[in-house]
């Protein structure tokens, strides 16, 4: 499991995937995000925007990241 850590309070889940280097772009992380592909805490979540905060685990395409401080 990778373990990104927070600059500030949140990041939001389209850029953690890119942060995270799960996916290349704005534009793969928000078409992998609406087509339900990717889930946060182990439930689907098809928004963009979504605030992660520590302790929150996204994962997508068999790879598992954790939030951190």
């Amino acid at each position: 499991m990778q373990v990104l850590h927070l600059r500030d309070e949140f990041i939001k889940l389209g850029q953690a995937l890119k942060a995270a280097g799960l996916v290349e772009s704005g534009v793969e992380a928000k078409e992998v995000i609406q087509d339900g592909l990717v889930k946060v805490n182990g439930h689907p979540d098809t928004r963009r925007g979504k605030k992660l905060y520590p302790g929150d685990i996204v994962s997508y395409n068999g790879e598992e990241v954790k939030i951190e401080d």
